[in-house]
């Protein structure tokens, strides 16, 4: 175990940061129903921690108790990670009394439970039944003859739910707009039915200045299969501005589509109907949405349903970008990258990629027939369903930018170079969060993809370049495999690619062991004013 010093350096790879979101410009309502759902959005912390794992309430109270120096350095990494498991460091324990590392499928399933037992179960169930057990909100426990079963979410954590409905509904009565008030009223019935259906679809209609995401959503956390969604909360402003800037985004989403790099069989002709972006600044962030290293940016809903009918939408938490790109990219590129290229580092292209990202996740294959049966990627690549997707969205982002640039979308004359060079500065930067994240696997298949075109090369001097032409080449390259993979359900080239690709050769180690030397922070720990 880390001794106070130790943890000391752990933690210091988090930069203390301040966020600012005024409220000023919300109305006497909204401002009220803010309180509320702030508070809401904490309780959310604790339900997090316990579908990290059952003995989470239990130590966080112990720790809460020792008033030892080292007591509370453990109690401070705790609460940033949420967990007793260090998510910079392969989720490895750095407390006594926790497994040495967090259970792959978190605590949405029993411990002793196999894949296999999984497996095997869910292959003797009704159709109904086996959408519920391997569904985003259920927990699959033992009954008293110790077989199997599906729990939903409303009663597992019906104390829990119940308390943040009702803050929910004081929010809803507080707040003047009509499309919040409907939002927070049907998530509110949701957590105590467990049908998110009609919530989600009210969330893809949300319009308004006090802008929510609260609920039950991403599944990197079940490591085992993919398929359990963690409860998370963003309570956000959004920033009307930035909004009506990128509003021209979402119609262009179909024409990508139907230029992706992959059969023409495999595409969508027709995208979710609605794509709404939204720039929005962090109030907080809760569960899901705050543990280790922070989120800049998400693409949801994750229902297929929503999905196919609404779309889905992006938001862009905009103060979270700009401090991870001046607390973290400025000083890592000056590491990485060679002099002549950190002039064209530029945070209109890093937050244009992340929204790149986030559009990305929305089109390529979603429903998708393997052998005859209609199924989703999620389904057919299981655990290896997130890197995959995370490096796609990654890629397909880069393709979709180049795309608009070549047809017509407004663009200096460097645009490309600084397109490229600050997502080459960024992989780095997603590479030390470790390659135990879906995120960071994504990103070294294709760092590594890119290394082997040639289209980054690594200098003697520990410095990275890249050749722009090769570097588009590439990106067409594998947009297509990855998306193809999606597109048949490949579960066994996804497996072959994760375990040649997803490493961190030693020329880039050598990179991240450098900027470790220096001190460099690897991500933010946001203070709210």
């Amino acid at each position: 175990m880390p001794d106070l010093a130790q943890l000391g350096k752990m933690q210091a790879r988090f930069a203390p940061v301040k966020l600012n979101a005024s409220p000023a410009a919300l109305s006497a309502g909204d401002k009220n129903a803010l309180a509320k759902l702030v508070e809401a959005g904490q309780a959310l912390n604790t339900l997090f921690m316990e579908q990290l794992w059952s003995g989470s309430r239990a130590l966080y109270a112990q720790l809460q108790r020792d008033q030892t120096p080292l007591g509370k350095a453990r109690l401070s990494y705790f609460w940033l990670n949420k967990g007793p498991w260090s998510d910079l460091d392969g989720h490895t324990a750095f407390i006594p009394g926790a497994p040495d590392r967090k259970p792959l499928g978190a605590n949405f399933y029993p411990e002793n439970m196999t894949r296999e037992e999984f497996e095997t179960w869910t292959k003797g169930l009704t159709p109904a039944a086996r959408q519920d057990a391997e569904g985003f909100f259920t927990l699959i426990r033992r009954n008293a003859g110790g077989k199997l079963e599906a729990v939903p979410y409303s009663k597992a954590y019906a104390a829990d739910l119940a308390k943040v409905a009702g803050l929910l509904r004081e929010a809803a009565a507080l707040t003047d707009n009509a499309s919040l008030k409907k939002y927070l009223t049907l998530r509110a019935d949701a957590f105590l039915s467990n049908d998110y259906y009609a919530s989600d679809v009210a969330w893809m209609d949300l319009d308004a200045p006090l802008d929510i995401t609260i609920g039950p959503y991403e599944t990197y956390n079940d490591e085992m299969f993919g398929y359990k969604a963690a409860f998370e909360a963003y309570i956000t402003i959004r920033d009307e501005q930035e909004t009506n800037k990128l509003s021209s985004f979402s119609g262009k989403l179909q024409e990508v589509e139907n230029n992706l790099p992959i059969d023409a069989k495999y595409r969508n002709p027709k995208i979710g109907a609605s794509a709404p972006i939204r720039v929005v600044n962090e109030v907080l962030a809760a569960g899901d949405g705050a543990h280790g290293v922070r989120t800049a940016a998400f693409n949801l809903p994750n229902d297929e349903r929503v999905v196919n009918e609404k779309g889905s939408k992006r938001v862009m938490l905009k103060n979270i970008q700009e401090a991870k790109f001046n607390t973290i990219l400025v000083p890592l590129a000056a590491r990485v990258l060679p002099k002549a290229a950190q002039a064209d580092l530029s945070f209109e292209y890093f937050f244009t990629h992340i929204l790149a990202h986030e559009l990305s996740h929305g089109i390529g294959p979603h429903q998708i027939q393997v052998a005859g049966r209609a199924t989703t990627p999620r389904q057919e690549l299981k655990e290896l369903y997130s890197s995959i997707e995370e490096a796609k969205a990654d890629v397909t982002g880069l393709f979709m930018l180049q795309y608009l640039f070549d047809h017509g979308l407004a663009h200096g004359p460097n645009a490309e170079r600084q397109l490229y060079t600050t997502y080459l500065a960024s992989a780095f930067r997603s590479l030390a969060f470790g390659l135990t994240e879906a995120h960071g696997k994504g990103m070294a298949v294709q760092l590594n993809y890119f290394l082997d075109k040639g289209a980054v090369t690594a200098n003697a001097d520990g410095t990275f370049s890249m050749d722009l032409a090769k570097f588009k080449t590439a990106v067409s390259g594998l947009t297509h495999d990855l998306l193809t993979m999606e597109a048949v359900g490949d579960y066994a080239a996804a497996k072959q690619l994760l375990a040649t690709m997803a490493v961190i050769r030693p020329p880039v180690q050598k990179a991240l062991d450098g900027a470790k030397s220096q001190g460099l922070p690897v991500d933010i720990d946001p203070v709210n004013e």
